[in-house]
C-alpha cells in the first residue's frame, strides 16, 4: 500500500511540473509564452514569492525593468524595497519610474481595493506629488484606514488639480464632507 502512495505522489508531481519543464525551470524564467521580464515575474509579485523571484528571475538593468521591479515589490507590499529602487533613479527620472508603479497598481485601486493599493499610491505621490489619480486613491485609502488628516490633505490637493465634474470628484468631495463632520 505504501508503494501505491509513493507512486501517486510521483505521478502528481510529474503532472504538475511537466507542462512547465519542472519547478526549477519556472524559477529560472522558462515560463510558457513570450514577453517582457515583468510579464514573467508578475505572478510572483506577492509577499511569499517576490524575494525568491527577484533572485532567480533578476530584472535586467535597464530603467524600464528596474521601474517594473519597483512595481513588483510594491505589489508584494514591500514598499521600502520599492522606494529604494525608485531612489536609485536620477531625480529627474523618479517621477517617470513612479508612474510605472502607478500604472501597475491603478487597476487594483479602480477595482475598489483602495486599502491594498493605498500604500502604493502614497509611494507614487512621494515621487509625483501632482499625480491626481494617485492623490485620489491615496486619500481614499487613508480615509478608509482612519488617517483622516492625511486623507484630507491628499483629497484637497486632488480637487485642486482635478476639475472634471464626475464620480471621482463627487466621491472625493463627499469624503471630505464626512471628514469635516467628524472633526
Amino acid at each position: 500500500m505504501r508503494w501505491l502512495y509513493l507512486l501517486n505522489l510521483v505521478f502528481s508531481f510529474a503532472v504538475l511540473t511537466v507542462p512547465y519543464g519542472g519547478i526549477s525551470q519556472v524559477w529560472r524564467g522558462a515560463i510558457p509564452g513570450k514577453g517582457t521580464w515583468y510579464e514573467k515575474v508578475k505572478p510572483y509579485c506577492n509577499p511569499v514569492e517576490v524575494e525568491m523571484a527577484m533572485k532567480t528571475i533578476a530584472p535586467p538593468s535597464d530603467e524600464t525593468s528596474q521601474a517594473y521591479a519597483a512595481a513588483c515589490y510594491a505589489l508584494a507590499g514591500k514598499i521600502n524595497k520599492s522606494r529604494r529602487i525608485l531612489n536609485s533613479f536620477p531625480s529627474s527620472r523618479q517621477s517617470w519610474a513612479a508612474n510605472i508603479v502607478f500604472n501597475v497598481a491603478h487597476p487594483i485601486a479602480d477595482a475598489g481595493d483602495d486599502k491594498s493599493a493605498g500604500p502604493i499610491m502614497q509611494l507614487v505621490v512621494r515621487y509625483s506629488p501632482n499625480h491626481y489619480m494617485a492623490l485620489y486613491h491615496a486619500g481614499i485609502s487613508l480615509y478608509a484606514t482612519g488617517h483622516k488628516s492625511d486623507a484630507q490633505k491628499h483629497l484637497l490637493h486632488f480637487l485642486e488639480l482635478y476639475k472634471n465634474n464626475d464620480g471621482w470628484r463627487r466621491n472625493a468631495s463627499q469624503v471630505l464632507e464626512r471628514i469635516q463632520r467628524d472633526q
